[in-house]
């Protein structure tokens, strides 16, 4: 990794720690409607929090895993039952884009 993406990393960590979680998983798993919410809510934010409550960490990096796959999004960090994803918008909206509205 370049010095420049980890400064990148590093920033998307620092804005993503003041975010609250938008979308919580629990052990039903994806489904349809939290597939839409999490759609929803990258294209409005680009920085997500997502909230996985199920039980060990196999179970968690399954999720991830399948999360970052179904809705293209790029994993950021992994604290404890959190992630932190992102996906830049082709149109960011300054009003609800966290990116934009950290800087």
């Amino acid at each position: 990794m370049s010095k420049n993406a980890k400064h990148t990393i590093r920033q998307l960590r620092a804005i993503g720690h003041k975010l609250k979680p938008v979308v919580m998983i629990s052990g039903n798993g994806l489904s349809e409607g939290v597939a839409a919410e999490l759609e929803r809510a990258l294209d409005q934010h680009e920085l997500i929090k997502v909230k996985l409550a199920m039980g060990d960490r196999a179970a968690k990096a399954e999720m991830t895993s399948e999360v970052c796959s179904t809705t293209g999004a790029q994993l950021v960090q992994s604290i404890g039952n959190v992630i932190l994803l992102l996906r830049p918008a082709k149109k960011p909206d300054p009003k609800l884009s966290n990116l934009i509205r950290a800087v």
